[in-house]
């Protein structure tokens, strides 16, 4: 599906897009953080919004993966963890290596804080996005944002958000923004430093992030969609679990229909096997390595520069 965007509306106070040039499907912008509680109700508003699209498509909220609505629908896989107390995770949802990691990062020296979006914590932000132009073998997005941009982009969802950064001495080397909800929280974002690596702070942050959930009684931790590889193991060391939601389709028109019918409204990598996708990452990893050569062994550099 093209993630091209367009045609913004907005019902019961959450965002709607339009995305995709040949087959227009809208989906609320936040759909990860904001969820439908009376789908009947929301479609008959949103059919009196002048919205250029053939397909809606929403979400079942997170930790209710059976059913409840007539709609076509396709299993959707997140990353879940669920929780009932800090305890319960250290001594029962996490092996010795991931509690020795985190262990390594409280010995390790890094500090933990609640942070507020303000001029300082954006700074500091924007200091591990321009590390370096590539994250997992991929393009970084947030490369080279200015700093209004990066402050925008974290002012959403500001009432029920908690910032937590992890900090080596005053220097900030990772951070999470924690997205509450009625049952379930979301990890928005975290990152850490590349160069700070060797201090685990990311593995912190997650311990942070179940300490503050189990704190608030919040059911669920969502860390994004259910991955493979070096990501997909990270998660599941941390004691995220794979959970199928939900995802349902509406047409709004007859295109909407014949597409849902004929299955073009699936992304197109679905229908591409692992194997072909792992190796077509494997080779955008080493094309990317080659092509920002240069600013990576500046970072180098810089890395080495610290070490010393």
């Amino acid at each position: 599906m093209n993630q091209r965007r367009s045609h913004a509306a907005v019902v019961d106070g959450m965002e709607i897009g339009v995305f995709g040039r040949f087959l227009k499907t809208a989906r609320m912008h936040g759909e990860y953080y904001d969820f439908i509680d009376d789908a009947e109700c929301f479609l008959q508003k949103l059919k009196t919004v002048r919205l250029n699209a053939d397909l809606f498509t929403f979400l079942q909220q997170i930790g209710e993966p059976i059913p409840k609505y007539p709609y076509p629908h396709e299993p959707e896989s997140l990353a879940v963890l669920p929780i009932t107390t800090y305890e319960h995770w250290w001594k029962k949802q996490i092996n010795d290596k991931t509690r020795n990691m985190i262990r390594k990062a409280q010995k390790g020296g890094v500090d933990l804080r609640v942070c507020t979006l303000d001029e300082t914590f954006v700074r500091a932000i924007m200091e591990i996005y321009n590390e370096c132009p590539l994250r997992q073998g991929k393009r970084f997005k947030h490369y080279g944002k200015d700093f209004q941009t990066v402050q925008n982009d974290h002012a959403s969802y500001l009432e029920r958000s908690d910032f937590i950064g992890a900090f080596q001495g005053e220097e900030m080397i990772g951070f999470i923004k924690l997205v509450h909800g009625r049952n379930a929280s979301s990890l928005m974002q975290i990152i850490s430093k590349i160069a700070w690596r060797d201090k685990a702070s990311t593995n912190a942050l997650i311990a942070k992030a179940v300490e503050v959930c189990a704190a608030k009684g919040i059911s669920y931790l969502h860390y994004g969609i259910w991955s493979r590889r070096g990501i997909g193991e990270f998660k599941k060391h941390h004691g995220f679990l794979q959970q199928d939601i939900p995802r349902y389709y509406v047409p709004l028109n007859l295109r909407g229909r014949l597409a849902l019918k004929l299955s073009l409204h699936r992304k197109l990598i679905s229908y591409i096997p692992e194997t072909a996708q792992d190796r077509f990452a494997s080779l955008r990893s080493r094309w990317n390595q080659f092509h920002y050569r240069k600013q990576l062994q500046e970072r180098g550099s810089s890395s080495m520069g610290r070490a010393s």
